[in-house]
């Protein structure tokens, strides 16, 4: 089975829940993007490694012990600074509402370029992921994203990126797509949705988009982003966009598109009734998508299940999911039919 290696940072996230007795008003669950995607990649049977920067103390200890009790490899993991990242997400709210942040000066955002030695990392990995939220954090972080999809290229390490955007994060710099535009040559599989893709790269989009509330303009706009991106950066070989929407009686309407060989392949739609936890959906998606890829699936067969499994995860706990190859292909037999 191939390798894949998942590199950022490792975020430790405190909710509010709704308490039923006198306890503790919070739950900590371990979270972060590429740590969500390498977990998923690991219950869907790939041997995956997970590469961060945590600090060398009895909390990075319990962390690690997690992750492998996952079958998520940490052989990769660098051990210094002071601090593991916080964020603080409000009981079913989206990423990119009622978050705070609490990672200025974590191990991870202290990192140097220069400072690792990917030739080691690499050793044995045959795909390289992550996402765009890392060049987010600081200039530093951004030059070490470069040098790792450089050397990857170079290896002939296959690269996908996630454009999950986050504003909150993009402070040092006016505009992103100046960073992004240096990255993105190095990418073979790109994901993220019309939005992220128009901010983060600068391609176009239709801004009345909204007021024609037509799935087939979403498509057709997904369609002609995906050709531009692939037009504009030749080593990225497919393209993924994603579709939330929340309906007005409180359910979820989720769909997806897969722009690879020329054709824009497109995922059923599913309703969601009962939204338990927002957060991981993406990343269980860019895991779908790199499982059907290493299985050699063909694209609508990837597509279904990669959306599936987003699908599955809106109904778990936490931001890293437990489902299994079986349990994803379940829910989409259901969708069939």
């Amino acid at each position: 089975m191939k390798k894949v290696l998942c590199f950022g940072e490792l975020l430790l996230r405190i909710s509010p829940f709704i308490k039923e007795t006198n306890q503790d008003p919070f739950s900590i669950y371990v979270g972060g993007a590429e740590a969500n995607v390498a977990r998923a990649l690991a219950c869907f049977g790939v041997d995956v490694e997970y590469c961060s920067v945590l600090p060398d103390n009895f909390m990075t200890s319990r962390v690690m012990k997690f992750l492998n009790d996952d079958k998520v490899g940490t052989r990769k993991m660098i051990l210094s600074g002071d601090r593991i990242g916080i964020y603080y997400l409000d009981q079913g709210a989206d990423l990119k509402g009622a978050v705070v942040y609490d990672r200025a000066d974590s191990s991870f955002a202290k990192l140097q370029p220069g400072t690792i030695d990917w030739d080691q990392v690499f050793e044995g990995i045959e795909w390289f992921n992550f996402s765009a939220i890392t060049p987010a954090i600081n200039q530093d972080l951004a030059d070490i994203c470069l040098e790792a999809v450089k050397v990857a290229a170079q290896k002939n390490i296959k690269v996908s990126i996630d454009l999950n955007y986050r504003s909150r994060l993009w402070k040092y710099i006016s505009n992103p797509i100046t960073v992004m535009e240096q990255i993105l040559p190095y990418c073979n599989l790109v994901m993220g949705n019309i939005w992220s893709t128009n901010t983060l790269l600068g391609i176009k989009i239709d801004e009345e988009i909204h007021t024609k509330k037509s799935r087939q303009a979403y498509i057709d706009q997904a369609l002609a982003v995906s050709k531009e991106l692939i037009a504009k950066y030749p080593s990225c070989k497919s393209v993924a966009n994603t579709f939330r929407f929340d309906t007005e009686e409180h359910q979820i309407k989720y769909y997806t598109t897969l722009y690879h060989g020329a054709i824009n392949y497109q995922s059923p739609e599913f309703t969601v009734e009962q939204i338990v936890d927002r957060s991981g959906s993406g990343d269980c998606f860019m895991a779908g998508l790199i499982y059907g890829i290493l299985q050699e699936h063909q694209p609508q067969q990837l597509l279904n299940f990669a959306t599936a499994a987003a699908v599955g995860k809106l109904q778990e706990k936490g931001d890293g999911t437990r489902q299994s190859v079986t349990s994803v292909n379940n829910l989409l037999l259901k969708t069939h039919h």
